[in-house]
Formats: C-alpha cells, sequence, structure tokens
C-alpha cells in the first residue's frame, strides 16, 4: 500500500514541484500516493492536480482543525509557509505551528519542513527586521522541541526574483542590488529544483533524519548573474552596487527594510552564515537530479 505524502503550499513553487517531481519519479511515484492540501480545492490550480491522480484536500492553516484532519493518515508531510501573504511573523509561525502539531498528532514518520535561518540570531540583533527568515527558523526550532521525525531544506535565493532588480533602457539592462560585485548568494530555482532535493531526502530518509539540507545549485556573484544574462540574451548587461538605503527605496515601504536587510544579510553572511559552503557541498550530494544553473534559469525564463 502506497504511503501518503501530504503536501502544502501544493500549487505554489515549492509544493508544486515536489508534487510534480514525485508525480514523475521512477521510484517514488509507486511509492508515495500523493495529498494536496489547498484553501480551495474547487479553483483551477486544485482541479489540475485533482486529474492528475492526487488526492486534494481543504485546509485553513489557522484551523488547526482542519489542518489535523488533512494530515491524518500521512507517513511524511512537506511543510511550507508564506510570510508574505500577510507580512506576519506571528501569523507565519502560527501556520507552522500548527502543521507541526498536526504531523505530531498524526504520528508521521517524517517532516520534511521548508525553512531559513534565524537572521537575529546569525547576526547578533545586527539585522534585526528579517521576520521572514526568524519566523521559519522558530517554527524549525519548535519542530524539534517537539520531537517529530524531521529534516529541514533551507532554501537559498530564489532565481526567479533577479528580473525583478533589472532595469532596462536603449543601452541595455542594469541590475542594481545593495552587495558587493563579488558578494555570494546560493542560488536556487525553487520551483523546478524544489520536488530534487525533497526526492534526495525522502530516498535517504534515515541518514538525513535531524539534519538541514541547503537547496541551492551553488554559489554566485553579481557579476557572474549580469555575465550569464548578457551571454544567454545578447543584450549588453551591466551591475550597479548601490547604498543600502537606495535599494530599500525600490520597494514598497512594508518591505523596503526587509529587502535591504535580506541583501545585507547575503553581503555580509554569505545568506547561510558560517559554515555554509560545508553543508551545501554536502546537501549536493544527496539531490536527486542535477539543480538547474543559472544559465539553464536564464535560457528557460526569457526574455531578458
Amino acid at each position: 500500500m502506497s504511503k501518503v505524502l501530504t503536501v502544502f503550499g501544493a500549487t505554489g513553487n515549492q509544493g508544486g514541484s515536489v508534487i510534480s517531481t514525485v508525480l514523475n519519479h521512477p521510484k517514488l511515484s509507486s511509492e508515495y500516493k500523493l495529498r494536496a492540501v489547498t484553501r480551495d480545492p474547487s479553483k483551477p490550480s486544485g482541479k489540475a492536480l485533482a486529474e492528475k491522480g492526487v488526492e486534494v484536500v481543504k485546509a485553513d492553516l489557522l484551523d488547526k482543525e482542519s489542518v489535523i484532519k488533512a494530515v491524518e493518515g500521512s507517513h511524511t508531510v512537506f511543510g511550507v509557509t508564506n510570510y508574505w501573504e500577510l507580512f506576519s511573523k506571528d501569523v507565519e509561525v502560527t501556520h507552522g505551528r500548527n502543521i507541526a502539531d498536526a504531523s505530531k498528532a498524526a504520528g508521521v514518520s517524517l517532516l520534511i519542513w521548508s525553512s531559513i535561518p534565524n537572521a537575529t540570531k546569525m547576526t547578533n540583533g545586527k539585522l534585526p527586521h528579517l521576520p521572514h527568515f526568524d519566523g521559519k527558523a522558530e517554527i524549525g526550532d519548535y519542530i524539534r522541541a517537539q520531537n517529530i521525525p524531521s529534516t529541514f531544506l533551507h532554501a537559498g535565493c530564489f532565481m526567479s526574483n533577479i528580473k525583478g532588480g533589472i532595469q532596462k533602457s536603449d543601452a541595455g539592462n542594469t541590475l542594481a542590488w545593495n552587495l558587493n560585485p563579488d558578494s555570494k548568494m546560493p542560488l536556487f530555482d525553487a520551483a523546478g529544483d524544489t520536488g530534487k532535493f525533497v526526492a534526495g531526502i525522502l530516498l535517504n530518509q534515515p541518514e538525513l533524519l535531524g539534519k538541514d539540507i541547503y537547496g541551492a545549485t551553488g554559489w554566485y556573484t553579481p557579476t557572474d548573474v549580469v555575465n550569464t544574462i548578457q551571454e544567454v540574451s545578447g543584450t549588453k548587461t551591466t551591475y550597479q552596487q548601490v547604498p543600502d538605503k537606495v535599494f530599500q527605496s525600490f520597494f514598497p515601504e512594508a518591505m523596503g527594510e526587509e529587502m535591504m536587510e535580506t541583501f545585507a544579510l547575503i553581503r555580509e553572511y554569505a545568506y547561510y552564515g558560517p559554515g555554509g559552503d560545508k553543508i551545501l557541498e554536502m546537501s549536493l550530494k544527496y539531490v536527486d537530479g542535477k539543480p538547474t544553473t543559472l544559465k539553464e534559469f536564464v535560457e528557460k525564463t526569457g526574455p531578458w
């Protein structure tokens, strides 16, 4: 009998990647029965999953009882939350705790938690305005404290966010960030590759229990990014480093400071903090399939 793999965020980048990968995997597709959790199964995205043979169930992450019901009978859970939906760390932590509590109530064999590091702790309070980091990390701490069998997938910097930093003109493209030209960032194709990392975790579950896995293809600099875009597109693309406050002004007021500090975290702490190189190197040994390179991502997401 197939084991139930329940996926939160099933219609988003990360959860959608998990579902697509498992559905098309030569081994995991027969080992796991997929269950997608969504607030509204009647929407086209939910119906599309059902047409692929995925069980689609309804739950509201603020309604703990509905989450418990959605997870009931699961062998494995992939959990992810979206801070940016409501810009609230408290709400995100509540969402995550409800997934954790439901997973514990169901007695799951594995909860794969989509996390990122606690930025306030990493920087000793120097970058205190990163609730979308800290909330996910606090949920991870809660999962560990509840002794839920778990593995933690720390997503890197989304390649899909690069386009938003590009300014176009008749003279070509300019990428403007508050990073040094040689700042290292762990780039990740979330929609394409989350499933590859999750598949690697599922195939190596006993070995990776309790471990942190870093989700990224590798380390790239802003110089690498503009050179790759120029190579693929044929459009002159240059990098311009801007001051923190100028970079902050590029965003709506509600998110400007947080985005500025996110990139400052990359610049000063290489995103993952001390030891990130070694953990990413280890993580890439377990990924099931070849992660998407920056060049491959640019090629499939044009025009630039």
